[in-house]
């Protein structure tokens, strides 16, 4: 099995100081043994109880390890398997990340005891999650490392949840390390204040060959689809891996590529919006389905639905707030869903006319989309370099004015008709 670091795709350098700092870290805990060792003998135990234990000899164990870390990068950059991969590193038994011991492997399957994962699944994460989690992230770690809490998407914790953090952060108990992936360290994404306290360790778009690479020696997938799914999916590894395995996905692609050869009127931009947004609707419905029917089910369960002993009945009609609030979650995960999907098609619809714009200035780049080249190139010559980078930019504005909770529908018909006007 290779090391935890192996699917951190086209991130040498941030590999390389994670792995200084897992080192770091194991360092740290060599040194604390060493001194309760010394603890012990002081008080007449025995001798032997140092042996193993030094730390390395002229070596500062906090050397390159702190207690909070901030993971930025566009998406698909790997920052979540970053932080899971350092969150195996410091658990591993040997401080590297190897991959085969029993910290690096529950910890990368998500069943280790002492790592806490935040995925949110709705718009936001409230302030009662966050205590909850700071409050058990407090306590001592039942593996004798470390305590870690690692948050994916820390950029959609709200204004009470960032101040329940920061209170953590600044007063961090000693075993316990938080680790936040964020798209940038703008305000806008993390407070200034969570900023100032951790470490960042920025990842970049890795490079179509490092993906199409992984995609061939961890997924068995040809080297020609690979490459294509590499390069249509800008650099997203999950998006790359979609495309070359998932039928639907190329489908939903092609009719998102369709979509400047539609817009011949006004009639037409509000009927490619309308069929935008129903598909990305239709694809979040299929995503979350299964999901919700399951924990209804197991909710209603455990609520004594289908129960028929002395008072199960009861039990099931006081159950109503509680079916409620998962009902309201469930709401949520699905409009997060529901946007993630638009997200993607328009990162496809961006790509295109990048394209057209990069063949419109004859820069020397290969385009994103090999097989809608020849539109983009039509495109090219008919709008110029001016008028690609105008619709370029209705795109970026879309995902930026949905970004800032406009209503999709609003946002998607207001590019559509900025795309045909030009």
């Amino acid at each position: 099995m290779p090391d935890v670091f192996a699917d951190l795709v086209g991130q040498d350098e941030a590999v390389a100081e994670l792995r200084r700092a897992a080192a770091a870290a194991a360092a740290v805990l060599r040194a604390g043994a060493a001194d309760r060792a010394r603890t012990l003998v002081a008080v007449g135990d025995a001798d032997s109880a140092l042996a193993g234990h030094a730390a390395p000899g002229g070596v500062d164990p906090a050397a390159g390890m702190t207690h909070a870390w901030i993971f930025t990068g566009p998406p698909g950059s790997g920052r979540s398997v970053a932080a899971r991969a350092f969150a195996a590193a410091l658990q591993c038994v040997h401080g590297t990340g190897c991959g085969e011991c029993p910290g690096c492997r529950t910890t990368m399957g998500g069943t280790h005891a002492d790592v806490r994962l935040v995925v949110p699944e709705g718009l936001s994460i409230g302030v009662n999650e966050m205590r909850a989690l700071v409050l058990r992230a407090a306590s001592t770690p039942s593996g004798g490392r470390w305590q870690v809490v690692v948050i994916e998407d820390a950029d959609r914790l709200t204004e009470a949840a960032g101040n329940a953090l920061l209170k953590a952060i600044e007063e961090p108990p000693p075993r316990t390390v938080f680790l936040l992936c964020a798209p940038s360290t703008h305000p806008d994404d993390i407070s200034v204040t969570i900023r100032s306290r951790c470490r960042v360790v920025p990842l970049r778009q890795p490079p179509a060959a490092a993906v199409a690479e992984v995609l061939v020696r961890r997924d068995g997938i040809a080297p020609d689809v690979a490459q294509w799914a590499a390069a249509a999916a800008q650099g997203h590894v999950g998006r790359a891996r979609r495309l070359a395995r998932d039928p639907e996905a190329r489908k939903r692609r092609e009719a998102v590529l369709a979509v400047p050869r539609r817009l011949t009127g006004v009639g037409a931009a509000f009927d490619a919006a309308s069929a935008l947004i129903e598909a990305a609707e239709a694809e979040a419905e299929a995503a979350v389905t299964e999901a919700d029917a399951a924990e209804r089910a197991a909710l209603e369960t455990a609520l004594g639905a289908g129960g028929t002993g002395r008072g199960a009945s009861g039990a099931i009609r006081g159950a109503a707030g509680q079916l409620k609030e998962l009902e309201k979650r469930q709401k949520s995960r699905a409009t997060r869903a529901q946007r993630d999907a638009l997200d993607r098609a328009l990162v496809d619809l961006a790509g295109f006319y990048r394209d057209a714009l990069t063949m419109a200035l004859r820069a020397p780049v290969a385009p994103v989309h090999t097989d809608t080249a020849a539109l983009a190139g039509a495109g090219a010559q008919k709008w110029d370099a001016e008028g690609a980078l105008r619709r370029l930019e209705a795109v970026l504005a879309c995902r930026s004015a949905i970004e800032a909770n406009v209503k999709p529908r609003i946002a998607v018909e207001a590019m559509m008709l900025a795309l045909w006007k030009g």
